[in-house]
């Protein structure tokens, strides 16, 4: 009996993969809800477990091969089925018959002396291989001159033998100033490139990025913070902060909870536009963009406005390592209301985010550098300081909007006590 390998349910609006990788080869064992093969979608990477034990029989669907929900894989058989058959074992050749007695023959005379050998031919030493150009066969020597200076062999007079071109004829054609327009010699840049086809999420986050810019009013707003309060807190607490939750305290809960008070003030930056419509969205589901080997990928962190510090730490770090194993879910990855981006982890002092549509709005975090800041007293200290950018879509959000957006998520940051107790 065998079984079929079928393309799984592939989650909300995906209807198509690409067979990434064949965890096991024709012939192998496989038990049941095993991981056999791995597919690529627009979002993420997932595997598709055995669905009964055997061994893999069969593969229909080659690695690359792009194919549909419910479509047969492979297949699976009796355990042994995919192995290879021994082949019989060689019969014996039958026994040559025994050849018949020659009849008795009549006494023959003895033969003849064999001739002498002839003496073997002289040997002839084979002429050199020559590389040719168009009806010039040349000399390595000859090619490597005419390559040099972008000649043409057919426009110098061959004085060699059987009308072969020599490096003096070629020598001499350059000193005559012949070709005078000479064409320099071009590497072949097609030999030193590399192709690699684009993965199904490469060309999905092409397409998204595209989209946003050609169906919003995209512009970007910024400000700066100074990281010097946040950066007090989390070195007073980070190590009782671990302790007691077996999380880090990084950053990034600090500039979720900053935003959850900003977008509660100002809906229309949680907001997103269906058609003729407008909506304002009553919950805070936080995208949190994570770079992968394969491409960035955004999963969201739900209902940020009523977990704790530690709960949203807990949970970016999960997604962070499921992200670098290929593990996120396509739930995982959907449905967010707002983004945040943080470029200053690969040392990026300033950006303008695009949009992670159909959202309307997403914050750029940057790197920290000590930087000359003027005090209200007039004095001059070194700070810690960020740049924030707020890129957004001016058809639902106006530009006074955005602006206090930024300027609130300054205030949380350079004052967390109020994003403590929710003010």
């Amino acid at each position: 009996m065998t079984i079929e390998i079928k393309v799984p349910t592939l989650g909300e609006s995906v209807t198509e993969a690409t067979v990434a990788k064949w965890l096991k080869k024709v012939g192998d064992s496989v038990a049941a809800d095993e991981p056999i093969l791995e597919l690529e979608t627009d979002k993420v990477t997932l595997e598709v477990n055995s669905p009964g034990a055997g061994t893999l029989s069969e593969i229909l669907a080659a690695e690359g091969a792009e194919v549909g929900v419910g479509a047969v894989l492979g297949m699976i058989g009796a355990a042994g089925a995919g192995a290879a058959k021994a082949a019989p074992a060689a019969a014996k050749p039958a026994a040559a018959p025994a050849p018949a007695a020659a009849p008795k023959a009549a006494a023959v005379p003895p033969p003849a002396p064999a001739p002498k050998p002839a003496a073997p031919a002289p040997v002839v030493a084979a002429a050199p291989k020559v590389s040719m150009a168009g009806d010039f066969p040349l000399a390595p020597s000859v090619r490597h001159l005419v390559d040099e200076h972008g000649l043409d062999p057919r426009k110098i007079s061959a004085t060699g033998k059987d009308g072969r071109l020599t490096k003096a004829d070629v020598i001499g054609y350059i000193a005559a100033g012949g070709d005078k327009a000479v064409k320099p010699s071009v590497p072949n840049n097609v030999a030193r490139e590399e192709r690699v086809k684009m993965t199904r999420l490469r060309k999905r986050i092409a397409e998204r990025l595209k989209e946003a810019q050609n169906t919003a009013a995209m512009l970007t707003t910024f400000n700066e913070v100074d990281m010097s309060a946040v950066m007090s807190m989390r070195n007073k607490y980070k190590d009782g902060f671990e302790k007691k939750h077996g999380v880090k305290m990084g950053f990034m809960s600090f500039f979720v909870k900053a935003c959850v008070a900003a977008l509660k003030e100002l809906p229309a930056v949680n907001g997103e536009i269906r058609g003729d419509e407008l909506v304002y969205k009553n919950f805070y589901d936080i995208g949190v963009a994570v770079g992968t080997p394969q491409g960035l990928v955004v999963p969201v962190v739900r209902d940020c406005d009523t977990k704790s510090f530690a709960e949203i730490e807990a949970e970016i770090s999960g997604f962070g390592r499921k992200a670098r194993d290929g593990k996120l879910t396509i739930e995982e990855m959907t449905g967010g209301s707002f983004t945040i981006s943080n470029g200053g982890i690969y040392g990026s002092m300033l950006s303008t985010p695009i949009l992670n549509t159909p959202q309307s709005a997403i914050l750029g975090m940057h790197n920290i550098k000590q930087r000359a800041v003027v005090l209200d007293d007039g004095s001059i200290v070194a700070r810690p300081m960020m740049y924030l950018a707020l890129s957004y879509d001016h058809r639902i959000i106006d530009g006074r909007e955005a602006v206090t957006f930024l300027v609130r998520v300054k205030e949380g940051l350079e004052d967390p006590g109020r994003l403590v107790l929710d003010m």
